[in-house]
Order: C-alpha cells, then structure tokens, then sequence
C-alpha cells in the first residue's frame, strides 16, 4: 500500500486485526488471519453528498455537513461497519493530509453503524471540520465485528460546493434597481388596419383594410378613408421626419442666441411638441410602452378618397400618417393639476393631399368610460408646439411633409378608490370641397377586457402619495443591487430557478404579485392581510440560525418569495402555499474555506437530509440581517402606484448570466 493507506485505523479492543496489521503481516500471519473466516470489502465506488452527484471527477456536496457513504459486503453474510478516512490533497490531486474528523486527535476517523452485506453504509461529517471550496479525497475500510479488510477502498474525490458562490458586499454600486426599459407590446384591439390579437397573443380577427365611406352629400359626392398599417415607405417618412424636426429645434435654439453646443443639446432633446420624451424618434411599425406611457407607432396611414358616386369616378385623394401617446402622471404633484390626471395625444402628418379637396380638417374623437373624470378641450399645435387652431388643419396649397398637427387632450380624476379607464379613438375626416361629406377611422380602444393594455388606472389608495394613475398593464422591474447585497441575491437567484412557478423570473416570464393595501383578505383580527402575516407563516418557529463562520455575522431568516407579494407561501391565496415554513427549502450563507474571500449559499439539511429536492414552494435562508432588511426595501411602490396583485418582475444582476443550478453559480460584477 502507498504511505497514506498505512495510516492507523482506530483499533477495537477484543476485536480482530486492523488493515494496517494486515499489511505488516507475513505468509503465516495471513495464514492464520485467513482461518479465521471471511473478511468483509468495501465497496469499489464511494461516493460523497448530498446530494451525491458528480461536478466531473469530484463528488459536488451542497452543504458542510457532508455524507460520506460506501457499500459493504461479507461472505459470510455478517453485517458491517465502515471506517472513513478524509485527506485534504495536494494542487496534482493526491492526497496531502489527513483531516481529523472525530476531533480526537488520534486516529481521525468516523466509523459508521453496521449494515446487513451488501449494504450501504455512510457517516455524517459534523459542521466546521469540512470547508466549502476545498478539494478532499477519502476512502473506506470494512470490519464485520471480529476481522478487518486487509485493503483500503479506492478514493473518491468530493467538494463542498455551493449554489452560489459570491464575494462580501460591496460598499458602493452603480445599480439603479428603479431603472426599467421600455417594452414592446402588441395592441388587443388597434382598429381595423391590423389584426386583433386574444389574450394569448393568439390573432382574434385579421386586419379588414376596408374603404369605409360618409353618406352622400348634395352633389353625389362622399368622403372614403381606407387605412393601412405601416410600410416600408411610411416607415422612411417617418425617420426623416424625426431628423428634420431635430434639425429645426437647434435652428430654433440658435435664432434664440444659444451657442452651436448648446443648440445641439437642445436638438437631442425631444421637442417640446413631444408629449412622451422618448417616443418621437422611436421606429415606426411597433408600439412601446412604460408603467406610465405609451407611445404607438403601429398606427400606419389612411388615405383619403374623394369620391363621385354617380359617376363611379374619384375626384381626388389624401393621405396622412398617424401616431398616438399617452402619458398617465403617478400623482397629481407630477401632472401640474391637482388632480389625478392622464393625457393623450394625436400626431397626425400630411404625406399628400390633392388640391380637388381644397383643404383637409381632421377632428380627433376621443372615448372614455371614466365616471369621475373631466376631459379638456383638444389643443392642437405644430412641429414647434406653436398653437395651430381648433382642429388640424391643411389649406391643399400651402401644407409640406413637415407640417404635422398634434393634438393633446388632458383628463384628470377626483374619484375615490380606484377606477381603469377604458378609451377609444378615431378621427374623422371632412374637405373643404365639400359642405357635409365626412369620413370616419376607427383606431381602436384601448384593448380588450381581459388585457386592457392601454387603459389607464387611478386611484387615491396608494399610502404616502397623492392620487394619481399609471398604465398597469406594464410589469415593472425590481433590480436587486447584487453588488450591495449579493447574498440576498444569490439566494433569489436560486430559488427562482427550482420553484416550480419560477416568482419573478424573467427568463421564465414569471411575475410575482404585489401584496398591496387594497387587498380584500384579512388576518386572524379582521384586520388586512400584511407582509407581516405572511412572513410568521414562513419564518415559524421551526426556523433557527444555522452554524457559520463568524465573518458572515448576524442572520435573519429570509423568505422567499418576498413575504409582500401573493406568490410567498404565507399567503392563504397562494399557489405555493404552505402550512409551515419547514416545507420550504432550507437554505444558509457561510464562508468559503478555499483561501478566497467569498461566501456562499449552501443547504441547510439539519432536517431536509438531502437538501432541497427543487419541488419545494417555497425558500427560507439565512441570511446576513443588513442584506436581507435592505435588499428590497427601496421597493418602490408609491412611485409605481402598486395595488393588489399587480405583477413585477425581480431581476438579479450578476448572476443572471447563469442557467443552471448543477454546478456553482460565481457572482459578477456589474458596472
């Protein structure tokens, strides 16, 4: 044997020889062991957990208090122990030195119960002698009660590894955790021009497309609009159209004495026509929205025809393209009324009009189903937010391409509670040609009921903040700063991952469900159900802290998901609802031993055994007090109106970039 397998096994006393003996013996000593009977074998394949899996040569165990297992045979059909011995290894992998694992200081092993032959026996490493990180080698011996195996098993290689694998906290971030992108979104219901999609995204009715037409006037004549979705064409228009206006905001700067710096920082900006800062340079051909603006450029063109029904003749045509915007304020300080308040907008540009029609006046028409609100007059501009009349309005000879009408109309609430505000849109169309003649387009509403994507919400509910409204068809983003508090993330991280409902994970479009103040449930008391109610569900009294290293320091028990939200397992309408918190998954933060300075989520199988299983529904951890108090408690949810059941999303930057939970997920930087 090589010098590590001559290292002592603990003797028993009364019972037989030891594999060191053994190997000492000579021809007549093994002899004479030999008569003795049959000697019990180890196992040719042990192996280390949980959860006993394989991170390519090494056994990957989730937690420090590690299973070391082997099978176990005897000929004579005796039951069996085994002895366990544990060495830490050199940088080539062979074994360096052996680990006390009993704290005895003598021989260092761990033996385990007997088994029947054939059996599997196994030990559990206490906490605090084994570190995550760390590469071990171990093996095993048998005994059967009166005679030892003459041999060592083969080693098997294992490490603690854990879920993640993150540094301290950092003291400063980049982080926005409020920041959002803005989203594409497809209308439910955009009118005739393109198709009307149901609720799963699935189309309800193909784009019409139809010529629609006004009754007749005097003279046999009537006004037809047909409209169309975005082409090519309207697409370029549109691009240039952008650039012009960008061009005439810095003459316009200029002619005012700004510098040519300064006029060129005023042309980046977004005109002051614009009604949504972001949208006027947008492509057209999508619609984009925020939590508290829509900006759509789906719209397309409606041509204008001017027609002789008795002579089956067209007399002349017009045609214009058309956006729309919608900007909801969150409360009434930020809208500059003293109301709640949402408005809308119309952009609507001349692309040709024939000078048959002498001229073309286009009247927006907007719906509302609001039962407490007061809508304004329609105030419509130019390109250079100039006031341009009453209604939209090109004489057939003197309009241009660039001579564009916006129309904005302001709608404030004084209700009480909370009301969606289901709209409409259309414009409808008349020539100067014509005394009575008119066409009408229809833009659609605001989507269908079971989506309601455009339609506005207000309310006076939300604590600490003024009425206001928001488009809560948007999903907000919770961005967890993970250089703050990685182990707070590191642990969401996870448990978005093996949850059966994924909560809050984007990359399964799993949104979590915000407990807000409007929740109809009530406690034990009649009072509202809170976060607080939730989290002693949870975080019972079967929790406790798990040992760790001192450098992890004080720990609460973390739950997720998030006790505020309708996906914790303390919420009675929950799908992952629990009658304790010891069905979660069991989870703890603690140092790693590997010479680095990182930590890690490791499992808690003080209970759990084998850790967790991935089918559970829940999580609870423990994790270090400040990460876990303050990891979400900038949640904004005034600024964001959240009411009851209000879906968001929590992203965890760095550690997104992995996909699995079968090897170790190492935490990234950001910014």
């Amino acid at each position: 044997m090589d010098t590590a397998a001559a290292a002592p096994t603990p003797p028993t006393p009364g019972l037989g020889t030891s594999p060191a003996e053994v190997a000492a013996a000579g021809p007549q000593d093994l002899a004479a062991i030999a008569a003795g009977g049959a000697r019990p074998v180890s196992g040719k394949t042990p192996s280390a957990g949980p959860k006993f899996t394989k991170s390519g040569t090494a056994w990957r165990v989730i937690t420090p208090r590690v299973v070391l297992r082997n099978t176990v045979t005897d000929a004579d059909g005796d039951t069996a122990n085994l002895t366990f011995q544990v060495y830490t290894t050199n940088a080539d992998g062979t074994p360096k030195a052996q680990v006390d694992l009993d704290g005895s200081g003598q021989h260092g092993v761990l033996v385990s119960p007997y088994v029947a032959s054939g059996g599997t026996a196994k030990v559990t490493v206490p906490y605090g002698i084994l570190k995550p990180g760390v590469l071990y080698k171990f093996r095993t011996s048998a005994y059967d009660g009166s005679l030892y195996e003459t041999t060592w098993s083969p080693w098997a290689d294992f490490r603690i590894e854990p879920y993640v694998k993150f540094p301290a906290a950092q003291t400063t971030s980049t982080i926005d955790p409020t920041a959002q992108e803005i989203d594409e979104f497809t209308r439910t219901d955009p009118g005739p021009a393109l198709p009307a999609f149901a609720a799963n995204g699935a189309v309800k009715r193909e784009a019409t497309q139809k010529r629609t037409c006004g009754g007749q006037d005097a003279k046999g004549r009537k006004l037809c609009i047909e409209l169309s979705p975005p082409t090519a064409e309207s697409k370029a228009r549109a691009k240039k159209r952008a650039e012009a206006l960008r061009k005439a905001e810095e003459a316009k700067a200029r002619k005012a004495g700004k510098s040519p710096a300064a006029a060129a920082a005023v042309a980046a900006d977004a005109p002051a026509v614009e009604l949504v800062d972001w949208c006027y340079d947008k492509p057209v051909g999508k619609d984009y929205m925020t939590r508290g603006e829509a900006c759509l450029k789906n719209i397309g063109s409606g041509t204008l025809v001017f027609v002789d029904a008795d002579k089956d003749a067209e007399i002349g045509f017009a045609e214009f393209d058309f956006e729309q915007r919608i900007k909801a304020y969150p409360n009434k300080g930020a809208s500059g009324s003293n109301f709640a308040e949402f408005d809308q907008q119309i952009a609507i540009v001349p692309v040709s009009i024939d000078q048959a029609l002498e001229g073309v006046t286009m009247k927006w028409n907007v719906g509302s189903t609001c039962s407490s609100c007061v809508t304004s007059t329609i105030r419509w501009a130019d390109n250079q937010n100039n006031n341009a009349g009453t209604n939209a309005y090109w004489d057939a000879n003197d309009w241009s391409v660039y001579s564009g009408r916006w129309g904005t109309i302001q709608t404030t609430w004084s209700g009480t509670g909370k009301e969606t505000i289901d709209l409409g849109w259309s414009v409808t169309a008349t020539v100067d040609a014509s005394a009575t003649a008119t066409a009408t387009a229809d833009f659609g509403t605001s989507g269908i009921e079971e989506v309601r994507e455009l339609a506005p919400r207000c309310d006076d509910i939300v604590a600490g903040s003024a009425p206001g409204c928001v488009l809560p068809y948007f999903k907000p983003n919770w961005t967890v700063d993970t250089n703050l508090y990685p182990a707070a993330g590191a642990y969401y991280w996870y448990m978005q991952q093996v949850m059966p409902d994924h909560a809050g994970s984007k990359r399964w479009d799993s949104l979590m469900h915000y407990l807000g103040p409007d929740t109809p449930l009530k406690n034990g008391t009649g009072g509202t159900w809170t976060s607080d109610n939730s989290r002693a569900r949870v975080c019972d009294k079967t929790w406790s802290v798990h040992p760790s290293d001192a450098s992890v320091g004080s720990v609460d028990c973390d739950e997720f998901a998030m006790a505020s939200t309708h996906e914790s397992g303390g919420y009675p309408n929950s799908v992952n609802l629990v009658t304790s918190g010891s069905q979660c998954a069991q989870l703890f933060t603690d140092k790693m031993g590997d010479g680095s300075t990182n930590f890690g989520i490791l499992a808690d199988t003080r209970t759990a055994t084998n850790g967790p299983s991935g089918t559970e529904r829940c999580g609870r951890a423990a994790i270090p007090s400040v990460q876990n108090q303050r990891a979400f408690s900038g949640f904004p949810a005034p600024s964001w109106r959240m009411l009851d059941g209000d879906g968001f999303f929590v992203t965890l930057p760095g550690f997104e970039h992995c996909t699995s939970t079968a090897t170790t997920c190492t935490w990234s930087k950001i910014g």
